[in-house]
């Protein structure tokens, strides 16, 4: 029976990878101009196409986006399932500690600061602007800094997810008001940067983002052990020698890591931290982490790279935004759940 499963588990994750692939490349082939995908393929050995523009549009644009909604879907899906398992709660997701809120608040902070110099930030790409991800960045770590010289204090987990999710409202607060404050054209550009954004990221940005994403995703399968442990309480991964106070600040950091960072670069994308866990709970019936982590990436990877295929309104000029895709395919799973019965209560 093991046996079964286990190859079941292996026929999974090899039809995942290569659906990576293939959306990948059509990632890649699909958008407003048409590249022939013999030329997208010589481009990416590096040789001369046909047209030189093609090499821009490849290299420059449709590239780093494919590559960002691949470390986009797997930072969020992993961080979703270490929230969802540390607090017990099939409604966690990557954002419910405020990490996401204290990231806007660094950038409505940026975009206020400009307006108060007289200097217009209408028509920038906010995630490719270094100011906003800097800004960004402070914010997301400034409410990581709160909550972990608070955590050591408290002794029970669901009080840090309060605290996460106070915290997030007192910062939603403070950037209403700073919203009723700013010009339309300040007010228009943070709104944009809500919505999310693959496409302004930037091959430089990335020799950044995908180190961290990296380091953060095999922590985070280092910790599979401990997230394991949680399962069955607090009290049983103690008596398993599981150093509860340590492996909690371990978790939340490597949570706050991934999403702060694809946030500051990306903008706040929602659903896929919270769908995709369940969905891999669901199609693979385990709940054991080694598992269950890289089929999370493989199929946030996939998801991201379909949405994003979607957005870009293949054949058209115009796209939507990335939110707008995640909330449609993330809303009416979660529905289906519910309506099917299925246990989403049941983390174990």
């Amino acid at each position: 029976m093991k046996q079964g499963k286990s190859n079941k588990t292996i026929y999974l994750i090899a039809s995942l990878i290569i659906g990576t692939v293939l959306f990948f490349i059509l990632d890649l082939f699909l958008g407003s101009v048409h590249i022939p995908i013999k030329n997208i393929i010589a481009i990416l050995f590096g040789e001369i196409p046909e047209k030189e523009s093609w090499s821009v549009i490849i290299l420059e644009s449709r590239l780093p986006k494919a590559i960002a909604a691949i470390l986009c879907g797997a930072a969020l899906s992993v961080s979703g399932l270490q929230m969802q398992t540390l607090f017990r709660n099939p409604l966690a997701g990557p954002y419910i500690l405020g990490i996401s809120s204290g990231a806007g608040l660094g950038v409505a902070i940026f975009i206020m600061g400009l307006s108060f110099l007289g200097v217009s930030v209408t028509g920038i790409g906010l995630p490719a602007n270094s100011g906003m991800i800097i800004s960004s960045i402070l914010g997301s770590f400034g409410v990581l800094a709160i909550l972990l010289s608070i955590i050591n204090r408290l002794k029970d987990i669901m009080t840090v997810l309060i605290l996460g999710i106070m915290i997030g409202s007192v910062i939603t607060a403070i950037i209403g008001i700073i919203q009723y404050f700013s010009h339309d054209s300040q007010l228009k550009s943070f709104i944009m940067w809500t919505m999310g954004d693959l496409s302004s990221i930037t091959n430089s940005q990335l020799t950044l983002l995908a180190p961290i994403v990296l380091i953060g995703l095999a922590l985070a399968f280092i910790s599979s052990k401990s997230l394991n442990a949680y399962l069955l309480g607090e009290e049983y991964a103690t008596s398993l020698g599981v150093n509860i106070k340590k492996s909690r600040i371990i978790i939340i950091v490597i949570t706050s890591v991934l999403t702060g960072s694809i946030t500051a670069y990306c903008g706040p994308i929602g659903f896929i931290g919270i769908v995709i866990p369940h969905l891999a709970r669901m199609i693979s019936n385990s709940s054991d982490h080694k598992i269950l982590i890289p089929l999370s990436i493989l199929l946030g990877i996939n998801v991201l790279l379909i949405s994003d295929i979607i957005s870009q309104l293949p054949g058209l000029e115009q796209s939507l935004p990335i939110n707008s895709i995640t909330s449609l395919i993330g809303i009416p799973f979660i529905i289906w759940i519910i309506l099917k019965n299925k246990k989403i209560t049941n983390l174990n």
